[in-house]
């Protein structure tokens, strides 16, 4: 993800807030702090930001995947794993709690109290070590039972029907026209005509992403003036992310979906069901070379909104292919609640077999106290 990191153009009090937070952390405050905004307007940036002036703390992160929404604190695992070692030091109700929300043991549904308490106690016994920066980005897609227990550390009460209401925010706003121009000035990879420049700033309303892919979206030619650019075109992010993507080959296309529905960012998991698809290794390097994608230790999108754009324009039976790829790739043992996930969304007609895997896969997450999803997967 860092190779895909914007530059941070104006936000000069954002940047001064988050700071001020940060120095706080080092000196032994806590403190959360929510930043709301539109697609596009710069979070991930910050988050960005705030992940490289966080020196000499411990950093943990995680983002929130729209397929993984129905999973029981699937996020919260993710951000607590490289923790759990301090799990026995927690008290015998809080360490029950959180290792059965984890699947870790088996018990009764876990009180959420008690997990709440669990991972607040699993950071500040962290924290006493080195101070400890958590950063979650789309919270907007965190399984619920996640974003509760999230929620509950970052305020010490009860979730409302907003998870994240009564936490201190950072509004985003638009861009002025001053920054923009200046965005497009360091990023443009030549002169820019004032009528496109002007039209790419009144289009993009201060969104640094529209900013940005609208320089993706025109050629060196269009940039100086030429009359052809100056037709009319779809405009928005999305339009563009879905016209990049169709410009790509039917194999690398279909390399980015299996990625797209594949949350964990498992290259290993990637990479086996696009083998089985007949996808040759070699359909990655369009999308690398366009700045679409990654493929390192994890499968990174250049921005979140790029996963669900891809999603969402793929045809409804390449979806269910990808899912049926991903489902035959992914192991019933390691992984069984993924796997019957992907198996449904594969799934047209009636089918006991996948039913029965889903009935089963209600019974642990409801025994991991995650009643929303055990609800999702019945």
């Amino acid at each position: 993800m860092r190779a895909f990191r914007p530059d941070i153009q104006g936000r000069a009090l954002e940047r001064a807030r988050l700071d001020e937070l940060l120095a706080g952390v080092r000196t032994g405050q806590s403190a959360a702090v929510v930043l709301r905004g539109e697609a596009g307007i710069g979070k991930t940036a910050l988050l960005e930001y705030a992940a490289d002036r966080a020196r000499a703390c411990r950093l943990m992160r995680s983002t929130g995947v729209e397929s993984e929404m129905e999973l029981p604190f699937a996020a919260l695992h993710h951000v607590c794993s490289p923790l759990l070692a301090g799990l026995e030091q927690l008290p015998p109700p809080q360490r029950d709690a959180l290792g059965t929300a984890f699947g870790l043991i088996s018990g009764p549904p876990p009180d959420r109290l008690f997990v709440g308490l669990a991972v607040l106690g699993l950071f500040s016994n962290a924290a006493e070590l080195e101070p400890l920066v958590c950063l979650v980005d789309d919270a907007q897609w965190l399984d619920h039972s996640s974003a509760q227990v999230l929620s509950f550390v970052g305020r010490r009460i009860d979730a409302e029907t907003d998870v994240l209401a009564g936490l201190p925010e950072i509004r985003l706003r638009g861009l002025s026209d001053m920054d923009a121009l200046e965005l497009l000035a360091t990023r443009a990879i030549g002169p820019i005509d004032e009528r496109v420049r002007n039209r790419v700033i009144q289009e993009a309303r201060g969104n640094p992403l529209a900013l940005l892919e609208a320089l993706h979206s025109l050629s060196a030619g269009g940039l100086a003036g030429e009359f052809d650019v100056l037709a009319e075109h779809p405009g928005g992010v999305e339009a563009t992310y879905r016209r990049r993507v169709s410009e790509l080959s039917a194999d690398t296309q279909q390399l980015l979906l299996l990625a797209a529905a594949e949350p964990l960012g498992d290259p290993a998991l990637l990479w086996r069901a696009a083998s089985a698809a007949a996808i040759p290794v070699e359909a990655a390097t369009p999308a690398q070379i366009a700045g679409l994608f990654d493929i390192g230790v994890r499968v990174a999108f250049r921005h979140p909104l790029l996963r669900s754009v891809i999603y969402r324009a793929a045809r409804p039976e390449a979806r269910r292919d990808a899912h049926r790829r991903l489902a035959e790739a992914t192991d019933p043992d390691i992984d069984p609640d993924r796997r019957a996930w992907h198996r449904a969304h594969a799934t047209v007609a009636l089918d006991e077999e996948v039913a029965a895997e889903l009935e089963r896969s209600a019974g642990r997450a409801r025994a991991r106290g995650g009643f929303a999803a055990a609800g999702a997967f019945l």
